[in-house]
């Protein structure tokens, strides 16, 4: 049984809803549900009934409605049995269901559990609590007068569990989900204090101080105006902080700095979520600098479930194959190899540590198996969030030959799918990023299109900068778009790539090549390009040289690229051993182009392979 006030009075029985008689009918259920399950005198059911004075037979009346509603919310009881959910006490009647039969009891519960749980656990808790509502309560009876008090209440409680969402999400590092969960609160609820407070910390720690300072601006105008009041003290301080820019950091060392000892557990517990919000707004240089800390110092308090949960905690998907640190990969991914064993019991958090495995140890397409064991915890948990993280490993995996762009585009849109359930718009962004690469290798231009347009609008309203440099390059690279800049947070990304394009560029389009000392910095791509530098400038030799010792290129978005100029330059320099390596290595990618990093366009593969 399930009753709902939160909203039009509702009841559901085995997931079907049940059809609840004449009105007066729902309100004599409404009234039971208002008394929390305590006993409801007849003759205070006929006075919240009738205003004024009753009719003549009003006691009978009410006897008539609670048998309709007993036939409505047990059709199949047999006849001369005693109700189960109306039942007689005394001189009236109750409501005899579950605590969580009923919406508002419910959300009662949630909100007291959150208040002592932990920031993580709270925001679950609530954020359950908040997806209760369906409208506003008691909703058809909103002009009966025995229901305004109650209606009032649970306006105030909703009120309440917003703020204490706001409140443990500031506490988990997600201040970006707090602005647009109090952006209507504080419309709402304009005298509530605190509504104001946690808005305006949100944005300070966004870096939106003036936006902050507006808010609070707000508040002061609204007490001021409509109450004569002027702001608390937490105002009046918070305030003093934006105008002064501080706090920032010192939040940030309170929140991250994983190697002060006291409260280390809290801090440490917290660290996934704190990092996962600066990884997303796009403060990496924090990221990196604090994440191997948090990992070591979680390693020497000897617990393996909460270093299995430091390591898993980062939810930053992966979308380019090349990572941003090296050695910091390396580090997260021997710390999650030397914890899995020693995780039992947990199958969320060795799904998180093998996910986090396939991610991080990216470009090598040997972690396909940690990805698909992930993936599967999480199917068989149903557990969305997992999911997201393990399909995000599977799409850094799925590089073991060239053309598989057609199984990374399903993954990209399973990715999508799965974080609109979760609601994550990071992993919407992500998952629409991946499409979007895999779509310029299947020469689906048009819908790649789409997807960027998708990214853009996701990144504006979520304040997602990073994600936008991906569509900026696709639009550079498919659509004549000006060339961006290379951005200094992700070298993994930028290092190479604008002298890359460059070349692959000019290649494709029958242009002149620069020399082999002006093409620019071409970084890790190097040994793939030079070849090809050199033989157009005359070195047939060097070019040969430099062909028959170029290594395989890794397993990435970017391998179709380098494996065609590396078999353009051997074709050229005369390496007809290369050429055989290098046609094989393209043979699978016949049907795509050289596009599968929606950055860089080497053109179709078919071409490339006829020379």
């Amino acid at each position: 049984m399930r009753i709902g006030v939160l909203g039009p009075v509702v009841a559901h029985a085995a997931g079907d809803a049940l059809t609840l008689p004449r009105p007066r009918s729902r309100e004599v259920l409404a009234v039971l549900v208002a008394a929390g399950g305590r006993t409801v005198r007849t003759d205070a059911l006929v006075d919240d009934l009738w205003d004024g004075t009753p009719p003549p037979g009003a006691v009978g009346a009410v006897r008539t409605f609670v048998a309709e509603l007993r036939r409505a919310l047990e059709p199949d009881r047999p006849p001369r049995t005693p109700p189960r959910v109306v039942v007689t006490r005394g001189p009236g009647y109750a409501l005899d269901v579950p605590p969580d039969a009923v919406d508002a009891w419910r959300v009662a519960r949630l909100a007291a559990e959150a208040r002592t749980a932990p920031p993580d656990t709270a925001v679950r808790l609530l954020a359950h609590a908040l997806a209760a509502w369906r409208g506003e309560p008691y909703e058809e009876l909103a002009d009966r007068p025995w229901v305004q008090p109650e209606r009032t209440r649970l306006v105030t409680l909703r009120a309440d569990v917003t703020e204490q969402l706001a409140d443990a999400l500031l506490a988990t590092g997600r201040a970006v989900d707090v602005v647009p969960l109090l952006d209507a609160h504080v419309g709402a609820h304009p005298w509530r204090e605190d509504g104001w407070r946690l808005l305006a910390t949100a944005l300070h720690r966004l870096h939106r101080p003036a936006d902050a300072l507006d808010v609070l601006r707000r508040a002061r105008r609204t007490l001021a105006e409509d109450l004569g009041l002027d702001p608390g003290p937490a105002l009046r301080d918070l305030e003093q902080q934006v105008l002064e820019r501080r706090d920032d950091d010192a939040w940030r060392d309170d929140s991250l700095s994983a190697l002060d000892r006291r409260g280390g557990r809290a801090r440490l517990e917290a660290s996934g979520a704190v990092l996962t919000s600066l990884a997303v707004s796009g403060d990496l240089a924090t990221v990196r600098a604090q994440r191997l800390a948090s990992i070591a110092a979680a390693e020497r308090l000897g617990d393996p479930l909460l270093t299995a949960r430091v390591v898993g905690g980062l939810e930053a998907p992966g979308v380019w194959t090349r990572s941003d640190d090296d050695e910091l990969a390396a580090a997260v991914v021997a710390a999650a190899v030397r914890t899995l064993p020693r995780v039992t019991g947990s199958p969320v958090t060795r799904g998180r540590l093998l996910a986090t495995i396939a991610i991080e140890d990216r470009g090598t397409a040997a972690r396909e198996t940690e990805a698909l064991e992930a993936e599967r915890i999480a199917r068989d948990l149903d557990d969305r969030h997992l999911l997201c993280l393990a399909l995000s490993g599977r799409a850094m995996q799925r590089f073991g030959s060239t053309g598989l762009a057609a199984d990374r585009e399903r993954i990209g849109a399973e990715l999508v799918a799965t974080a609109v359930c979760a609601e994550s718009t990071t992993f919407r962004i992500a998952g629409r990023i991946v499409r979007m690469q895999a779509l310029c290798a299947l020469g689906r231009l048009d819908e790649a299109a789409a997807e960027a347009d998708e990214v853009d609008a996701l990144a504006a309203s979520a304040e997602r900068p990073l994600a936008t440099t991906f569509t900026a390059w696709f639009r550079h690279t498919f659509a004549d778009g000006p060339e961006p800049a290379a951005p200094d947070e992700m070298p993994g990304f930028s290092h190479g790539i604008v002298a890359l394009a460059r070349v692959t560029r000019l290649v494709r389009d029958g242009g002149t090549l620069p020399g082999p000392d002006a093409a620019g910095d071409l970084g890790p791509y190097a040994p793939w390009v030079r070849p090809l530098l050199l033989v157009r400038a005359g070195d047939v030799d060097g070019a040969r040289r430099a062909v028959r010792g170029a290594p395989a290129p890794p397993h990435d978005l970017l391998q179709e690229v380098a494996w065609g100029l590396l078999l353009t330059a051997a074709r050229e320099a005369g390496a007809p051993d290369v050429v055989d390596r290098a046609r094989d290595a393209l043979a699978p990618a016949v049907d795509e182009r050289a596009a599968g990093s929606g950055v860089v366009d080497a053109g179709p593969v078919r071409a490339l392979l006829r020379g």
